[in-house]
């Protein structure tokens, strides 16, 4: 279904007389599993799309659509998971999970509640680290807590904020490889915030490359057309991964060669400043 995400001209401006716009004017619609992926140099704004979608930053011009409501805040019908997945420390993996489902749930059984926890815990492998705490567990095995955690709430949405980034190359293709899995078993409408082009190409089913800030929109989108469900060694082969992803990494040097011959402000010759300075 086109339209089941709706961004209509979101905006985000700091200043407020409205002349600082980190986001200006940025559209995009998602069809109902679609998995989006946002690329773009660092303080493009992707992170500030992704926490406006997520009600967790306030929008300042525009609206977002979920699923057919309008959204004014966060809630569980959008799972969000960070590059850190923030786990409380005095809970285990069960209890961090358990914790969200018992608010999205709280007219289910016990028994319901354990089985979603240790359902989604199992699927990203942890079915054996149940009554962990964070401190037991290496940066990837928290991180599958995150990932966990989002899935168990049902959300209708996923958002995902560089959520590989802090984790060495073979965790991450690792966790690459279980959210391939996790979708596959529960599809979920994605939107996901990276600075990895080979990591958009494997998970993607579009690519949002995103213009430099301030003012930033959508510069290009591609299309990714390789079958799902996905297996790396499939896409590495096919005929099209290298001209996508040579026309990402042109896009961003594009946009970097912009940010480099942007015009500056004019600084005061000596004459104005004397000026200035006699006024």
């Amino acid at each position: 279904m086109a339209g089941y995400v709706e961004l209509f001209n979101l905006s985000k401006i700091y200043d407020p007389k409205g002349k600082v716009a980190v986001v200006r004017a940025f559209n995009l619609d998602m069809a109902q599993g679609e998995f989006i992926s946002l690329i773009g140099h660092s303080g493009c704004g992707k992170s500030t799309v992704l926490t406006m979608v997520a009600g967790l930053n306030d929008i300042s011009e525009g609206s977002v659509v979920v699923a057919k409501r309008e959204i004014s805040g966060p809630g569980p019908d959008r799972g969000v998971v960070f590059q850190a997945p923030c786990l409380l420390p005095w809970m285990s993996a069960f209890d961090n999970v358990m914790l969200g489902v018992e608010r999205v749930f709280p007219h289910a059984s016990k028994k319901e509640r354990t089985d979603i926890v240790t359902y989604y815990l199992s699927l990203v492998g942890l079915g054996s680290a149940l009554k962990k705490f964070p401190k037991e567990l290496s940066e990837g095995m928290k991180q599958r807590v995150g990932i966990a955690r989002a899935f168990a709430l049902a959300p209708k949405m996923l958002l995902l904020d560089e959520p590989f980034g802090k984790l060495d190359s073979l965790t991450r293709m690792e966790l690459q490889d279980v959210l391939l899995e996790l979708l596959d078993k529960d599809p979920k409408t994605t939107l996901m915030v990276t600075h990895d082009v080979d990591e958009a190409l494997l998970l993607s089913d579009r690519i949002v490359m995103m213009t430099n800030g301030p003012e930033a929109r959508v510069g290009e989108t591609l299309a990714v057309p390789f079958v799902r469900p996905r297996v790396r060694a499939s896409v590495l082969e096919h005929e099209s991964y290298y001209d996508l992803r040579g026309r990402m990494i042109q896009f961003l040097e594009e946009q970097d060669q912009h940010r480099h011959t942007a015009p500056k402000e004019p600084e005061p010759s000596p004459a104005n400043v004397v000026v200035a300075a006699s006024a």
